[in-house]
């Protein structure tokens, strides 16, 4: 007997999008012949943000105060801008200083550069233009700074510190201006070059308790499962590193066997998988509300500003926004880096559980501070890292098979079940092709039919 909840029927195919035309296109992209009439699908359609289920969109009116109509309109307007957002940062290069969404449907995209002489050219693909003063490569290096130095000091007092892409800054949050300032000293940076909030919240993990479908550690502690996986013929789930150790058995919803854990990294990271026993069957689905569930269709990573619903057990199903990627959080167990920071609440018993996007997989819940009542923030680990780390293939509901490709980070044929990071190039069929957002590949999602991720050069 297969251990599982009833599963939603599968939601019947849709007519096809056309093609997203953006004027004032890079050269090189210009170059591209365009595809016949209907045959390429668009952004949303591609990341299934153009279909959501009424659950989605119940969650995103409850907790971010909009109307159906408005939600349905933001996670369309969210894909787009994603697409949209990649090719400005190919054609921007190393004056790319981010970008982000703003607006109860994220109506407004804007990309950030450092050369006024690139405003026009923003502006042309229908985005606001930021001129800043420090690259996002600039940033992400101040960043790196301070995780050096967190490796020297104690960094309990200052327990969270990111790159806060709409301030065009470095943010470390502490619990007084003078273990701020001294953090910043540390790592060598100057204090103009960094904003310090003050807050008396720390972060913490979210344990013991259920989120999503519930696990049982070694008959004792209780975590939540995240996004089903497979690595070659052997089924699983991705959940929070600080569950479990390798090794370590588990049991299901229904307290039978399940499996065990197979890898796992905390601190460092947050990351783990646990391998399944044939009797379990990996889905694409994620528990939301009412007993209903989300089809999770791929892992395209969402932009700042972006609407993202987590999963627990503890809180049920909430919904916020995504406010910076790579942050840095000092838990007492441990730091931990590269986590997002959302405005979604999240209370004890939450950890591990699934974030999404619409219909795309974001991460597993990590830890946060604060509580649904009055609100908070949490931290969730992204989803990609974890595939690419333990060479995992995310199970969709246009399902893969295809073992994911060695990440070694140079240009090569593409390959599906690869994790492709924003930026990277690869060849198909003697064509190159510039990744557009991070996500990872599909069989159905090969560059020639997805220019919602790729763009040909």
């Amino acid at each position: 007997m297969v251990h599982r909840h009833a599963r939603a029927a599968r939601r019947s195919a849709v007519t096809a999008l056309g093609a997203l035309v953006l004027a004032g296109l890079p050269a090189a992209a210009a170059a591209d012949p365009a595809p016949a009439a209907g045959t390429v699908p668009g952004a949303a359609q591609t990341l299934g943000a153009d279909r959501p289920p009424p659950h989605l969109l119940d969650a995103l009116r409850r907790d971010l105060g909009l109307t159906p109509a408005q939600a349905s309109e933001r996670l369309v307007n969210e894909a787009e801008a994603g697409t949209r957002a990649g090719r400005l940062r190919i054609a921007l290069g190393d004056r790319f200083a981010g970008a982000w969404v703003r607006g109860d449907t994220s109506q407004e995209l804007t990309v950030a550069t450092t050369d006024a002489e690139d405003v026009p050219a923003i502006e042309a693909q229908g985005a606001k233009a930021a001129v800043v003063r420090r690259t996002l490569a600039d940033l992400e290096a101040a960043k790196e700074k301070l995780d050096a130095a967190a490796g020297r000091v104690r960094t309990l007092d200052t327990p969270v510190w990111y790159v806060d892409v709409p301030k065009n800054r470095i943010m470390v949050q502490a619990t007084s201006q003078e273990a701020g300032a001294a953090f910043v000293e540390a790592a060598g940076l100057r204090g103009e070059d960094v904003g310090i909030r003050m807050t008396e919240a720390r972060p913490r993990l979210l344990q013991d308790i259920t989120g999503g479908d519930a696990f049982y550690i070694n008959d004792s502690a209780r975590c939540s499962v995240g996004f089903s996986v497979t690595k070659g013929e052997q089924g699983g789930f991705v959940t929070a590193g600080h569950c479990g150790d390798p090794g370590d058995t588990t049991t299901g919803y229904d307290r039978t066997a399940q499996g065990a854990f197979e890898a796992s990294t905390f601190p460092g990271k947050d990351m783990a998988w646990v391998a399944t026993d044939d009797q379990w069957t990996p889905t694409p689905d994620v528990k939301a509300q009412g007993g209903q569930e989300v089809q999770v269709t791929g892992s395209a990573e969402a932009l700042v500003g972006a609407a993202v619903c987590r999963s627990g057990s503890t809180t049920g199903w909430r919904c916020g926004t995504v406010e910076q990627h790579g942050a840095s959080v000092s838990y007492q167990e441990g730091r931990v880096d590269g986590l997002t920071r959302t405005t979604v609440c999240a209370e004890p018993g939450d950890s591990g559980g699934p974030f999404v996007a619409g219909a795309q997989a974001q991460g597993v819940t990590s830890g946060g501070s604060g509580d649904c009542t009055s609100g908070g923030t949490t931290f969730y680990q992204p989803v990609n890292p974890i595939l690419t780390d333990f060479g995992l293939t995310l199970t969709t509901a246009t399902a893969q098979v295809t073992a994911p490709a060695p990440q070694d980070g140079t240009a090569q044929e593409w390959a599906a079940g690869r994790v492709y990071e924003a930026g990277a190039t690869v060849t198909r069929d003697g064509v190159r092709y510039q990744c557009l957002q991070t996500h990872q590949a599909q069989g159905a999602w090969a560059p020639a039919g997805t220019p919602a991720l790729w763009q040909r050069l």
